[in-house]
């Protein structure tokens, strides 16, 4: 299972750690992954998803999953949230229109 972030695309990133002496060895610097079950207004279900602990912070400062889905550019969504950001989308015209 790949470790990256569903919605902002955060990743493992490498580098290096620097010892006193100035040797180094290579490192990776995980995200913080958590699994959880977010709430979409529009749908009214609960969509699971893997994300880093800082998407879930702006997340709840967006207010809301489908905020962050409709202003998140598709590049760093994953294939499930773009699906999710498609059917958010249709259904918040479809209700203006009504």
């Amino acid at each position: 299972m790949s470790r990256v972030c569903e919605l902002s695309g955060k990743r493992v990133a490498t580098g290096m750690n620097v010892s006193h002496s100035h040797r180094r060895t290579k490192r990776r610097f995980k995200p913080n992954l958590q699994t959880v079950r977010l709430m979409s207004e529009t749908l009214g279900q609960r969509i699971r998803f893997k994300i880093a602990a800082s998407t879930l912070r702006t997340v709840e400062h967006r207010e809301g999953l489908d905020n962050y889905l409709l202003k998140a550019k598709d590049a760093e969504l994953s294939p499930r949230a773009r699906r999710l950001k498609a059917l958010i989308a249709k259904k918040k015209t479809e209700s203006v229109k009504a």
